[in-house]
């Protein structure tokens, strides 16, 4: 099968671009009142969302560039890298509840565990490649894997920071099965995974997790204090009805919704935007993960396959569940939505993950390229053909 390098997906890039705006113009909206109160600028949230997405827009371009065969062996001095940051942050002292989550350079803050999502795509896309049919065996192929993916979550565990530690699992998990893993090697491994966590994590989920899973079944259990931030995201879908309250004119965002342009930046969308809004929205979220599905499937090397399918999942993932959490479908999580949440580190991932996704995009496979789907032929996923060099799912 050839191979040519072409031009990068312009869809996939400008629905990036435009994500990204939307998500500062958002984070402009919702963080307003608290950085006028916090710092006396009302514009201190919206500047460092710019920065980072600045910067990571010149970093996506550079990635876009690079050819993604590079992180065969390139991922290994940012993987460790990232472990590295892991394991000095454990040693940073907290101040108040904050966890141990952050590294501060005082211009700017780290957080590591958003660096190993990005890590461990490019970690198991290497290593699943490299051991091609070996990787089926549970000795040879799984159990290293799974060693070294349950050690860099332990590492994000132990924080604590759950979400992510919930987030880098299911991610690599997404990797791991479309590289060919049996699903009963993988099952026992989520089996032995889930009785380590019990017995390793059981005792710490006895406080405000365990009150995030009370205040999912019944929120109005404790409305004035574990369970604010759910009330209070629910009374924003309520506010903003089906047309919205109008851009700017949220009211939960004056000090009643706490993390308005972090983690509940979604019921600012719903508030002021209305079910309209944010239906348009999730309808250009789904398409914008549509296309990067289809860009993955294209490429014609399973390595480029692993590396788009792991971003994908990434994003999809983490949109599900801030989404889910905000809404109350599912228990509540401190998960970003992937560039439209404030927050440099998740942003600036997020746009490298897309500069190497956009460079697996430019290496398509004309054979291929004809049976997949465009839209204008009205033809979908599931009327694609799954390229051969993808491996099958094996029980």
């Amino acid at each position: 099968m050839t191979e040519r390098k072409g031009t990068p997906d312009f869809f996939l890039l400008f629905m990036t671009i435009l994500l990204v705006g939307f998500g500062i113009v958002m984070v402009f909206s919702a963080s307003g009142p608290e950085a006028a109160y916090e710092f006396g600028d009302a514009l201190q949230y919206t500047k460092k969302q710019i920065i980072a997405g600045g910067l990571g827009i010149v970093l996506m371009f550079i990635l876009m560039n690079i050819p993604f065969g590079f992180w065969r062996k390139g991922y290994i001095p940012f993987f460790f890298g990232v472990v590295a940051l892991l394991v000095i942050v454990l040693f940073i002292p907290t101040t108040g509840n904050r966890p141990n989550s952050w590294i501060d350079l005082g211009f700017f803050s780290i957080q590591p565990a958003e660096f190993a999502k990005l890590a461990i795509i490019l970690y198991l896309a290497s290593l699943i490649t490299k051991k091609g049919e070996n990787f089926e065996s549970f000795k040879k192929g799984l159990l290293p894997v799974a060693l070294i993916v349950g050690l860099v979550a332990g590492l994000i565990a132990k924080q604590p920071d759950y979400g992510s530690t919930f987030v880098f699992l299911c991610v690599s998990a997404i990797v791991i099965i479309t590289g060919g893993a049996r699903l009963r090697h993988l099952a026992l491994g989520i089996a032995a995974l889930a009785v380590a966590a019990f017995f390793v994590l059981g005792g710490s989920l006895l406080g405000y997790q365990l009150n995030r899973f009370q205040c999912f079944f019944d929120p109005w259990q404790d409305p004035q204090n574990a369970c604010w931030q759910h009330v209070q995201a629910q009374m924003a879908f309520g506010h903003g009805g089906v047309t919205g309250a109008g851009f700017g004119q949220s009211v939960q965002k004056l000090f009643y919704l706490p993390e308005a342009q972090n983690d509940f930046i979604f019921a600012i969308i719903g508030e002021e935007l209305g079910f309209i809004g944010t239906s348009l929205f999730l309808m250009l979220y789904l398409l914008f993960l549509w296309r990067g599905i289809i860009v993955s499937l294209r490429c014609p090397d399973l390595f480029g396959t692993l590396i788009g399918i792991g971003v994908i999942g990434m994003f999809g993932i983490q949109a599900f569940i801030n989404i889910g959490g905000v809404t109350g479908a599912i228990p509540m999580t401190g998960i970003t939505l992937p560039f439209i949440s404030y927050g440099g580190s998740s942003l600036l991932v997020s746009l490298m993950s897309m500069g190497i996704l956009l460079n697996v995009s430019r290496t398509s496979s004309p054979a291929f390229a004809s049976k997949v789907s465009e839209p204008k032929r009205g033809r979908g996923l599931k009327q694609s053909k799954i390229p051969e060099h993808v491996p099958k799912i094996r029980s």
